[in-house]
């Protein structure tokens, strides 16, 4: 038997770890709700097998970050086969909500009728494009399913520094400002190539000054989808002083043609870093849109320090 102070036997008794005080407490682990409506990450471009990939990768690092998270893909220009349309997949998660509570019905469980939105959608694009996102809300739309529709991903520090990355990685920025070594290919002056027009340059600017920041060097927005901005603004960036100049792709992937991509960097007469991809900050931003439409509040995600 055990008495008030501690087992009788002498055995060692194992007491719960009490709780870190102080702002540096662990945080509790959150679960999604049971019930919560599913995510679907809606994805523009024409879909390919490296964008599947991509997609894939993004809605992973969402659930990884959120257990028990119904994460689903939709693609803008999908084929209802091999990638499924937006709007089959909003079709198909209503479908199953429905079944579910049926099934439960009829098992004799008491369950509350669904309610409230079947799914939340996030468009995956870094910056804000009219076109695409009207094309999103349109699919939302014809799919006749409550569904709500977040903001796009950007402009966030996060970005900043997955745009930092993608630069370092292709051996045109320093990975650590920190650090005393030299980078001799490091450019002066970085170009940030948006799609969707003046309001996607615009937004991009505000991830730019964050890059500066973290870069030392000055950074400027272009549109990759308007004919001449990139190379206008490597002209501007020449004749304040740069002379090594990088293009960095302000966008995920599928939004764009890569051989866009390659034209604008062999206008500016620069070299061109890769697109920010499954970047594990990409998937970190689909989830908060996520939890913020749902009032849920995990961990917030955030940038690393300007070193």
């Amino acid at each position: 038997m055990s008495s008030p102070t501690g087992p009788a036997s002498g055995l060692p008794v194992r007491m719960p770890r009490p709780r870190q005080p102080g702002r540096h407490r662990r945080p509790e682990p959150l679960a999604a709700p049971e019930g919560a409506p599913a995510l679907v990450l809606a994805v523009p471009g024409t879909p390919a097998a490296a964008t599947r990939s991509l997609a894939e990768e993004v809605v992973s690092i969402a659930r990884s970050e959120l257990p028990g998270l119904d994460a689903r893909i939709g693609y803008l220009d999908g084929d209802d086969s091999e990638f499924p349309t937006l709007q089959a997949v909003l079709t198909h998660a209503a479908e199953e909500r429905t079944a579910r509570y049926e099934q439960a019905k009829a098992a004799g469980i008491d369950v509350k009728e669904p309610d409230g939105p079947v799914a939340v959608v996030v468009p995956l694009l870094a910056g804000p494009d009219s076109a695409l996102l009207r094309r999103i809300r349109q699919a939302v739309m014809d799919s006749r399913i409550a569904a709500d529709l977040t903001d796009v991903l950007g402009p966030h520090p996060l970005l900043a520094e997955a745009l930092h990355v993608r630069l370092s990685e292709a051996g045109l920025a320093r990975a650590d400002r920190a650090r005393l070594f030299a980078v001799t290919t490091a450019a002066d002056g970085i170009i940030l190539g948006a799609v969707g027009g003046e309001e996607a340059v615009q937004a991009a600017g505000i991830t730019g000054m964050l890059l500066a920041a973290r870069l030392a060097v000055p950074v400027m927005a272009a549109a990759l989808d308007q004919d001449g901005s990139i190379a206008s603004i490597a002209d501007q960036l020449r004749s304040s002083g740069s002379q090594q100049l990088a293009l960095a792709p302000y966008l995920i992937g599928p939004e764009i043609d890569p051989a866009v991509i390659e034209e604008a960097a062999k206008e500016a007469g620069c070299s061109a870093a890769e697109p920010l991809g499954p970047y594990p900050a990409i998937g970190k931003l689909v989830l908060a849109k996520y939890t913020t439409a749902l009032g849920i509040a995990p961990q917030q995600a955030q940038g690393a320090p300007v070193r």
